[in-house]
């Protein structure tokens, strides 16, 4: 009765991750999917996928015609006498056939799965990589680029990888709870960030554009709302998305008063803003708010009307969500708004 009941909620999660996962990207006009694969470990993982397919398939299409050949040609008839019909015991030649055959497929399946995982696993660095650390938290996500000096959350910039310039990314992959796993379907398989374990992945996006992912595994209440975007920029866009993440936040006269607000409140505690005395590390770096599209990892659009909902009540779009409802009264709602407002 024990495991029934925690299947469920994993069933149920995982249903809705998917659900949500699909409404987003549609209302992006969007929709992740392995069958278009934009890197070269996911045309890997493709090109594989279409292989067993294709095998299995045949095999599917054989035996349901002999099925089906068999359940006509000796059906029961009227005719039939009602006596145990010849029994023909075996022939070696067709015992060896459906022995040989299946261990043969077996064994090419297996060679060529084990090819393409050492394939994409064992693939040389080279020196133009970009190197990003992604940690998985209760329920968004936190990047960090070492050699930038850069720390963002939920939107991932890389630059675009083309075959005349390679550049991939090397991400290392890590959690601060509990064991989350990183999926972007067009660009690369799962993976899971393990606590006090660090495994790695690698994508090179052959095109620009943006490129929609989800935690694929189940991690807490709100598993299905821990989506995550990936940015696949020029190396124009992409170094001047570096250089304005590498200015400290900005502080404008109209401003202060929320400033004041953020700074005299527990906000400081949990969040990081550069410039300021605020160096938290238990929520996203808000250093560059306003630059991303989305709040709360995908969970909303990034206006100032949602902002300010979610200052209010953050259970109320994530329910289960860390952030406590500061009990802010509305001058002070306004005022930290105003000021995350100028984080651009």
């Amino acid at each position: 009765m024990q495991t029934k009941r925690h299947r469920r909620p994993i069933r149920f999660a995982s249903a809705a991750a998917c659900l949500s996962l699909a409404t987003s990207s549609l209302a992006q006009g969007k929709i992740p999917s392995t069958l278009s694969p934009a890197s070269t470990s996911a045309h890997q993982i493709f090109d594989l996928s279409i292989f067993v397919i294709t095998i299995t398939g045949g095999i599917f299409l054989v035996v349901g015609s002999l099925l089906a050949i068999t359940l006509f040609r000796f059906r029961e008839r009227k005719s039939d006498l009602m006596t145990e019909p010849a029994q023909i015991y075996g022939s070696n030649q067709i015992e060896l056939a459906w022995t040989v055959i299946p261990v043969l497929i077996v064994v090419v399946l297996f060679l060529t799965t084990a090819r393409i995982i050492f394939a994409i696993q064992d693939a040389p660095k080279p020196a133009a990589a970009l190197d990003v650390t992604a940690i998985g938290h209760q329920f968004w996500w936190e990047f960090r680029y070492p050699k930038y000096g850069v720390v963002t959350a939920n939107e991932l910039h890389i630059p675009v990888s083309p075959d005349s310039a390679p550049k991939p990314t090397f991400l290392k992959l890590t959690s601060g709870d509990v064991v989350h796993s990183f999926w972007i379907p067009q660009l690369a398989g799962k993976t899971d960030l393990i606590p006090n374990q660090v495994n790695t992945m690698w994508i090179d996006p052959k095109t620009a554009g943006l490129y929609l992912g989800q935690c694929a595994q189940f991690c807490g209440s709100q598993h299905a709302m821990m989506l995550l975007r990936v940015y696949v920029d020029s190396p124009e866009q992409f170094d001047a998305w570096i250089k304005n993440q590498q200015q400290p936040g900005r502080i404008e006269a109209q401003a202060i008063a929320g400033r004041k607000v953020f700074e005299k409140l527990a906000c400081m505690n949990c969040h990081a803003l550069s410039g300021t005395t605020a160096t938290g590390r238990f929520g996203p770096d808000l250093t560059h708010l306003m630059s991303r599209a989305t709040l709360a990892s995908g969970a909303m659009d990034n206006t100032p009307e949602n902002l300010r909902q979610w200052i209010k009540s953050p259970d109320t779009f994530k329910r289960g969500a860390l952030m406590p409802a500061m009990q802010l009264n509305d001058e002070q709602l306004d005022q930290v708004t105003a000021y995350l407002e100028t984080l651009k």
